[in-house]
């Protein structure tokens, strides 16, 4: 950069080369002056001088080249080098990275201090070359207002094979109405459903927040950020989404809960449940993808070893009595059951279900949603249940004293139960149920299994490789030293395959405890978790970390991913 030039302010420079009069530049000061922005673009838009000569002229007086920023496609890395106030106030956007040299596209080389500012926030030598405004400002709506990128997105999206079940209400709220019949945001959150369908996501998150409106879909059970759209479509985004739930579009203080129900491409129908809850700045809605095609219905695939699989399938083909399931939410419980109830959905059986949600439909299967507001409650539900002559009853969840109470005597008088409880292993959900109030004896008398499982993720086949796992590491999760030095550990290394994660799919880790005699009797001597947990293990009984090292060694998935998922014994 020419030495001489470096103080010389654009306009005078103008002036001096006769590009523009002393009175042009009089005219743009003035301008500038009252609406602020920069002195080349007043001066472009007041028709004194071109952009193009503008930009020539920039070049032959600094001596640097000009480019054209639509051949260039920006590494995201490269653009998150300098800090996006920076890349607005200054109209400077990093374009390469070259060794500790970042070349930088400016429309202004005549402003020294921003140059200045950008080497030392980013700590890399600056090389400036000169590009339009116009230019500078599409290319940064591309890469942080991402509203260009989902232009480009959905230019390719075909959602003609896409079309809404439910009916829609006629609505009055106007404006909103208004918004949402847009194309380009009906077509967005189409794009989003589909989208979220094609990479395997169990839940779609759309949040919003103070300057920032997101969208994230939960895949293999980890959140991942997928765009941004424009703060200006959030209301629009979310009254399109709740117009397609049947919701009210007006009420925006309370949650509400809907479903939507699509046919997407050839003959597949997909379900998504929708949760719209009111936050600081806004609706945040969750819509959980329900697949019917994807619902593994197989007890034999979902992760089961040999012997649990056995010990499993021999409570269950009991006449009578309980198997619970238990783990936190989207550790897989329901799946778990409804494979259980698959397997035993014979037409000599009446199967009933009392679920909140009815999250899939099961052909041959009595399925009851609870309604709270109505007071069709898990416990109203089971009375019923009783008087229709079931063979098999399943209570998505117990929550109270009440339910579990009737629950125990459905399972004493020739009932099988099944049902679920949010614990953390087998052998606590004994205690849990004490510390709900029901009695000892009860619980002996009707327990047949207890079943405890979490998910965990499957590394990907495609780019799957060893990975070193320290002996001392794998010893002090619980591994035998014998095993754990002749252990070869694998990891994936991320691929397009899977989305760069190095993780395909899940598989159940699981943790089965059936009450045999010698576990009944501690439980009638008020033994306490630790005490049914080591004599359930004497018994045989491989724990939740343990189901989750064998499948390490299994090379099904990752020994980071099984401390992410299980503790420690």
């Amino acid at each position: 950069m020419h030495m001489s030039l470096k103080n010389k302010r654009l306009g005078e420079m103008l002036v001096s080369a006769k590009q523009i009069s002393e009175a042009q530049l009089n005219q743009a000061l003035q301008e500038q002056k009252m609406n602020g922005g920069r002195l080349g673009s007043k001066l472009v838009q007041l028709g004194y001088i071109s952009e193009d000569d503008l930009i020539n002229f920039l070049c032959v007086q600094y001596g640097v080249p000009a480019v054209n920023l639509n051949d260039f496609k920006i590494d995201d890395q490269v653009a998150t080098l300098i800090p996006n106030d920076l890349i607005n106030k200054y109209m400077t956007i990093p374009i390469n990275r070259v060794g500790s040299t970042l070349i930088v596209a400016t429309c202004d080389p005549t402003n020294i201090s921003a140059i200045d500012d950008i080497k030392f926030i980013t700590g890399y030598n600056v090389e400036i070359v000169v590009a339009s405004e116009t230019m500078i400002k599409g290319t940064i709506e591309k890469l942080f207002d991402s509203s260009s990128m989902l232009e480009d997105v959905m230019s390719t999206f075909d959602d003609s094979e896409m079309e809404l079940i439910q009916e829609e209400d006629e609505l009055n709220v106007s404006e909103l109405k208004k918004e949402t019949e847009d194309a380009p945001v009906i077509r967005l959150v189409n794009h989003i459903l589909v989208d979220a369908i094609r990479k395997g996501a169990s839940d779609i998150h759309l949040e919003p927040y103070e300057k920032m409106f997101r969208v994230r879909y939960r895949i293999d059970g980890v959140l991942y950020e997928m765009m941004k759209p424009p703060m200006r479509l959030k209301n629009a985004i979310t009254s399109r989404v709740k117009i397609m739930s049947e919701l009210d579009i007006a009420e925006r203080r309370l949650p509400q809960d809907g479903r939507i129900k699509m046919k997407v491409g050839k003959g597949k129908t997909m379900d998504f449940r929708v949760s719209v809850l009111p936050t600081l700045f806004g609706e945040k809605i969750v819509l959980r993808l329900l697949d019917q095609s994807n619902l593994q219905l197989d007890m034999t695939k979902l992760g089961f070893e040999e012997t649990p699989l056995e010990h499993v399938k021999e409570a269950i083909y009991q006449p009578f009595g309980m198997v619970l399931v238990t783990g936190p939410t989207g550790s897989g419980k329901t799946t778990t059951l409804y494979s259980a109830l698959s397997e035993l959905n014979k037409v000599s059986d009446n199967i009933m279900t009392a679920e909140d949600p009815v999250e899939f439909n099961l052909q041959g299967v009595n399925q009851v949603q609870i309604r709270e507001k109505i007071k069709l409650t898990f416990a109203a539900a089971l009375r019923s249940f009783l008087r229709q002559d079931p063979d098999i009853i399943l209570v998505g969840e117990m929550r109270d004293l009440e339910t579990a109470e009737i629950s125990i005597k459905a399972a004493l008088t020739g009932h099988l139960v099944l049902s679920t409880l949010h614990t953390n292993d087998a052998p606590s959900t004994v205690t849990r149920l004490i510390n709900m109030g029901v009695e000892p004896f009860l619980i002996v008398s009707s327990l047949n299994l207890v079943l405890a499982q979490r998910l965990a993720r499957k590394i990907c086949p495609n780019c799957r490789e060893p990975a070193d796992i320290p002996v001392k590491a794998l010893v002090q999760s619980g591994m035998k030293e014998e095993v754990a030095a002749e252990a070869t550990c694998y990891m994936g290394k991320g691929c397009n395959d899977c989305n760069n994660t190095g993780y395909k799919g899940r598989i159940a880790l699981y943790e089965v405890m059936p009450m045999t005699e010698e576990l009944k009797n501690a439980v009638v001597n008020e033994a306490n978790t630790i005490e049914l947990k080591n004599m359930a293990i004497k018994n045989g009984m491989k724990t939740l970390r343990q189901s989750g090292l064998s499948k390490v060694l299994d090379g099904v998935t990752s020994f980071r991913e099984v401390l992410r998922v299980t503790a420690k014994d």
